[in-house]
């Protein structure tokens, strides 16, 4: 049986720096990534981040953190991403190839104290990928791998 899990949370980075904005829905373009998103086109189309993951992450802090200041795109849970380059995540309508490991940066401590060596291990920080169709995902949506 497949791995299965949902869809949380989808979140846009309007610009560089501003707030992730979270929404219900959002379009994804095919090589460019999600509509309204600062970062578009290259290998980080979308960013990825799971539930599992996550909660490593609060327990190394010792604290609840706000997922968003991760600044990835989508929040899954109930889909491993660790070791994921060059398979192909379904979300919805949505294929996203895996193209790698989000590595944290010194950003995520300008968020958070710590979150950035929290984020260090075990693809804590999410994957990144591309878009390979366009397509609509939004809150709730199914999340498998192909």
């Amino acid at each position: 049986m497949a791995e299965a899990g949902t869809l949380l949370t989808v979140w846009i980075k309007p610009a560089r720096g501003e707030p992730m904005a979270a929404v219900d829905s959002a379009e994804l373009l095919a090589d460019s990534g999600l509509v309204g998103n600062s970062d578009l086109g290259g290998d980080r189309q979308v960013t990825i981040l799971s539930v599992e993951r996550w909660r490593d992450v609060e327990a190394d802090l010792g604290r609840t953190v706000e997922p968003s200041s991760r600044r990835a795109n989508l929040f899954v849970d109930g889909v491993e991403l660790v070791g994921t380059t060059g398979r192909t995540l379904q979300v919805g309508d949505a294929r996203i190839e895996i193209r790698g490991e989000t590595r944290p940066c010194f950003q995520m401590d300008v968020e958070v104290e710590g979150l950035q060596n929290a984020l260090d291990a075990d693809w804590r920080g999410g994957a990144y990928g591309v878009v390979l169709g366009d397509a609509v995902v939004s809150v709730g949506d199914a999340v498998s791998w192909e």
